[in-house]
């Protein structure tokens, strides 16, 4: 598989990540003069020639939480920052695992007791014509700047690409209810043989049949079933309507506790 890795200039965190990764070794890259998740800040020419995008990037959050993440892009709703609405892009299941589980292991070696690593439910653009996956460093300034956490990213990134392989064992879920940073599904994409890409947040809600249709087609892999964050759901009316949305398109399901 061919990866590009794209950064924006003015974001500290991925311009860090990507110059430390370079310094590890060369790779194919795109500096953004602005923001990544605006596909008119993007080479999409260029974008073309490749088989999976992976965004460098900070993460913001409103309690400056210290993260290093992984997730899908796409907008179940509000547009946030680029992309359309209602529309998600591509993401490989296999591969978000697979670099989400390196991302942990990378971050165990390095001593940074002081971050965690989460998946996010997907949210944002851009929305292009290849597969891809952002992963980020979040919380303030301080930590866009430190060259610790960005250093493990860019290890990640780095040793994610170089081992990846395609394995055909695992099953291909996508992701439904709970919070922005899903601990239900860490877990599952941590510790088990699913692989997950796209999530849908309960704050999207109402769930559509559209949105889980759209997170099921914008998955690479041919997905095997839904898994339910049962608690994160809200009241079994809500739970309800979403397994009728299920059922009535043949989707199998699962809660994460099964």
């Amino acid at each position: 598989m061919k990866f590009l890795v794209i950064a924006n200039k003015f974001d500290t965190a991925g311009r860090n990540i990507l110059a430390q990764l370079l310094d590890l070794e060369p790779v194919d890259y795109f500096v953004a003069n602005d923001e990544v998740m605006d596909s008119k800040n993007l080479d999409l020419e260029k974008i073309k020639k490749y088989d999976l995008i992976i965004f460098a990037s900070k993460h913001k959050s409103k309690k400056h939480e210290k993260t290093l993440s992984v997730h899908s892009p796409g907008n179940f709703r509000e547009v946030w920052g680029g992309g359309e609405s209602g529309r998600l892009n591509l993401s490989s299941a296999l591969f978000c695992k697979h670099l989400f589980e390196t991302l942990i292991k990378e971050k165990e070696k390095s001593g940074l007791k002081r971050y965690s690593v989460t998946m996010e439910a997907t949210h944002h653009g851009p929305l292009i014509e290849r597969p891809s996956v952002f992963i980020e460093v979040g919380g303030s300034e301080i930590e866009w700047k430190d060259k610790a956490a960005t250093f493990v990213v860019a290890k990640t990134i780095r040793k994610a690409i170089h081992t990846f392989k395609l394995d055909k064992h695992r099953e291909i879920a996508i992701g439904i209810g709970g919070g922005h940073y899903c601990p239900g599904f860490n877990k599952i994409q941590e510790k088990s043989n699913v692989a997950l890409a796209h999530i849908i947040p309960k704050y999207v809600s109402p769930i559509t049949s559209k949105m889980i249709i759209e997170a099921i087609n914008q998955t690479v892999e041919e997905v095997d079933f839904a898994i339910l964050d049962w608690k994160g759901l809200g009241k079994s009316e809500e739970r309800q309507k979403i397994i009728n949305i299920l059922e009535e398109n043949y989707i199998q399901w699962k809660k994460i506790s099964e």
